[in-house]
């Protein structure tokens, strides 16, 4: 599934990643390399090839899961990744591939690491919801796993180990719609490249993430949402000349 990867690419760049690289299987390569013109795209063969593509300490984040499959191979590209030490963000299949056996994910994450489940996939790492509501919920999962957890919906809940948690409201109903959520994925990889702190990242690329859908307005795709993030950040950068301080998401 190329088209996951390239969108969580693209937001990552459109967000102000001065650098993005994709890591594509051999076999997908060309794929890649036709179509994401500012972005780099190298290929690989095995865990060798991946961390000599990535020995540059320069490229500070790492995304796995969209797009990846599910199995043995993503369940090793992800525990790779947490054990370079950087901060990475883990979606879609780097999640439902440790469904079978979520304590040895649980084990490897760490407060660097950002998960963005949707329900189902949430619900195979930390279980069924029984009675509690999702705010409870997701704190529970920050603080069992470690990490910043961030569930998706029309209230996304992000929350911190610590028991931090913003509930986002700023999803118009249109942002219901396949892809959108690799490109939420690329927007936090790309905040967190530039030092925001896991949580506010995750916080600030929500809420980000929904006003450009709300500034697209109905009929939007997943392929509209990087091509609106920087008149959000117009925006932002607008309030912050008003005020003459920082802007407030």
């Amino acid at each position: 599934m190329t088209g996951a990867a390239r969108l969580a690419a693209r937001s990552a760049a459109r967000i102000g990643s001065g650098l993005v690289t994709v890591a594509a299987p051999v076999f997908s390569w060309a794929v890649y390399a036709t179509s994401l013109e500012g972005i780099m795209v190298t290929s690989y063969t095995d865990m060798a090839s991946l961390n000599d593509i990535f020995s540059d300490t320069r490229k500070n984040v790492l995304v796995v899961g969209p797009g990846a499959g599910v199995g043995g191979q993503t369940r090793e590209q992800v525990k790779w990744a947490l054990a370079t030490g950087r901060r990475v963000v883990l979606d879609a299949d780097a999640i439902t591939s440790f469904g079978p056996h979520p304590e040895s994910l649980m084990s490897a994450l760490n407060h660097e690491c950002v998960l963005t489940p949707h329900d189902g996939e949430f619900v195979r790492l930390f279980g069924e919801a029984g009675a509690r509501d999702k705010l409870t919920r997701v704190r529970d999962a920050a603080r069992q796993s470690g990490a910043i957890v961030l569930l998706k919906g029309a209230d996304t809940v992000i929350a911190a180990p610590d028991g931090q948690a913003v509930i986002n409201t700023n999803a118009p109903p249109w942002l219901a719609t396949g892809g959108s959520g690799d490109v939420l994925t690329g927007l936090i990889a790309g905040l967190l490249a530039q030092g925001m702190s896991p949580f506010k990242a995750a916080c600030a690329a929500t809420w980000i993430h929904g006003q450009a859908a709300t500034g697209f307005g109905p009929g939007l795709v997943s392929e509209d949402l990087p091509g609106q993030v920087p008149g959000v950040l117009r925006q932002l950068l607008s309030r912050r000349g008003h005020h003459g301080g920082q802007a407030s998401l």
